[in-house]
């Protein structure tokens, strides 16, 4: 698109001295360090970082313009005002959300794939992502860029050649995802679970529920809904859509389920796909850890094969897929034998269980192995924390964990259930913050150990876990990493 082009979709004009001829050929950015040439840099202005200031060094590192909400001035940067093309709108972040709705109203051939849950929605999204790119240009980003400039920017990595459109769509509220599928109307989508994440925010499952089911209430009625049988709060929602709707678990009614689940000594699951209306059971073996995996399996598999893809290529497909988002499930071992389960993205109730069992299957695997759950708080879980935490405590005792290290006060009630579940002593401790945690990992972890980082992502545990494998690179001094690790908080 033209910058003039671009400023009609937007209702923006061009600044002064702007050529409107001059096309977009690349990606939008919010970053000007990652600008890449042809590209337009949007110019967000955050709590700490104001993106005006970096404009000029986005057009002299190869954007062609910027989208700002006002002039840039010469002392933003190097390039004079004048010479730094712009698109001038009221909003940042609401000009990001016109254009992507430009753009792919531009691209009838693309099948835009929304997805939104409580968990699991950045592993299911990299599984179908991988499974459809086997049949065609897919664009589904690694991480979770699910909110209102995460999304945008997504979409606007689409073009003409983009066969499917993979977008996670987050919400904190109601009303959040009738936003994110005006900006990309899907004709395809896929809620997977309603759990206790974020309820703080949203008041209750219920309204959770409520706010979920947006994204099929969106769905026109030659679209696809694809829905957790097994969650009560979900399968009703076939009730809130025109579009044909496509159940997937474990339950006998589910459309497509699986049978035969087992788990594999490094907590790998396989089971059996099956889907009676499209073809014979096919064999899947999971690559990506955990047995939960295996819901989000069923549900990449049933979008698929209501997308029409052969049964036989999914199961391949779903056999084939890696994990490709940090900080989720990540499993890496250290020439010394210790494994770090790297889970840190994000916590809530139903996923630190996932991560407690998967940690138990894969230290059964391998004896004397001693098991370590590090475990920070779980946020926006309102009037139920202190109870969701408590149990999280006490699961770790029952799972034989053999230590639990709670990070900050908003761990505290991890470390009070644990403690008073059983006969457990010292195997239970408190810590300040993740440095501290850090420096009790390296003091006590032995060779074989396998360590579990797991909290919601402001809590700062990734860095725990990143630290833990940079200690293991040739040459890389503990204090190396942990500096590597303060520098990426």
């Amino acid at each position: 698109m033209t910058l003039a082009e671009i400023a009609q979709a937007v209702e923006g004009t061009l600044a002064a001295g702007t050529d409107g001829a001059l096309a977009v050929t690349g990606p939008v950015t919010v970053d000007s360090r990652a600008i890449e040439p042809g590209g337009l840099f949007a110019a967000f202005v955050g709590e700490h970082v104001d993106g005006h200031d970096f404009a000029a060094a986005a057009v002299a590192q190869g954007a062609v313009g910027v989208l700002a909400s006002r002039q840039v001035t010469r002392e933003a940067g190097q390039i004079p005002a004048a010479h730094i093309p712009t698109v001038l709108v009221a909003d940042v972040q609401d000009a990001l959300g016109k254009l992507a709705c430009a753009v792919v109203s531009r691209l009838p051939q693309t099948t835009v794939i929304g997805l939104t849950g409580s968990s699991g929605k950045t592993s299911t999204k990299d599984m179908l992502g991988q499974v459809l790119a086997a049949h065609g240009t897919t664009i589904a980003p690694k991480g979770s860029f699910n909110n209102e400039i995460g999304l945008p920017l997504t979409v606007l990595r689409a073009d003409e050649d983009t066969r499917y459109l993979v977008l996670e769509m987050g919400s904190r509220g109601i009303g959040h995802l009738t936003y994110l599928c005006g900006i990309a109307p899907p004709s395809v989508g896929l809620v997977l679970n309603i759990g206790s994440a974020h309820v703080g925010k949203f008041g209750s499952k219920v309204q959770t529920a409520q706010a979920k089911g947006e994204l099929v209430e969106a769905l026109p009625k030659d679209g696809l809904a694809v829905l957790n049988a097994d969650d009560p709060l979900v399968a009703p929602m076939r009730e809130r859509t025109v579009a044909r709707v496509l159940t997937f678990g474990e339950s006998a009614d589910a459309d497509v389920r699986a049978s035969e689940i087992e788990l594999a000594p490094d907590g790998r699951a396989s089971f059996l796909l099956h889907a009676d209306a499209y073809g014979e059971p096919a064999q899947v073996a999971l690559r990506v850890v955990g047995e939960h995996q295996v819901a989000n399996a069923l549900a990449a598999a049933a979008a698929a094969l209501g997308l029409g893809l052969p049964m036989a290529a999914v199961a391949r497909e779903l056999s084939a897929a890696v994990a490709l988002s940090s900080g989720r499930m990540a499993v890496s071992e250290r020439a010394d034998g210790v494994v770090v389960i790297d889970d840190a993205y994000n916590a809530n109730p139903e996923s630190v269980r996932a991560a407690l069992k998967a940690l138990a299957t894969l230290a059964r695997a391998r004896p004397g192995a001693r098991t370590w759950a590090v475990l920070g708080e779980m946020l926006e879980l309102g009037e139920r924390s202190g109870e969701e935490h408590d149990a999280i405590g006490r699961l770790a005792v029952r799972l034989r964990v053999d230590r639990l290290v709670a990070v900050g006060e908003g761990a505290a009630r991890v470390h009070a259930g644990a403690s008073h579940e059983g006969s457990w002593g010292e195997e239970s401790v408190m810590v300040a913050d993740p440095d501290a945690a850090l420096a009790l990992l390296r003091e006590q972890l032995r060779p074989g150990d396998v360590v579990l980082v797991k909290a919601s992502n402001s809590i700062g545990l990734s860095r725990v876990a990143k630290a833990l494998l940079d200690d293991d690179l040739p040459g890389q001094s503990p204090d190396a990493a942990l500096g590597t690790a303060e520098a990426d908080r």
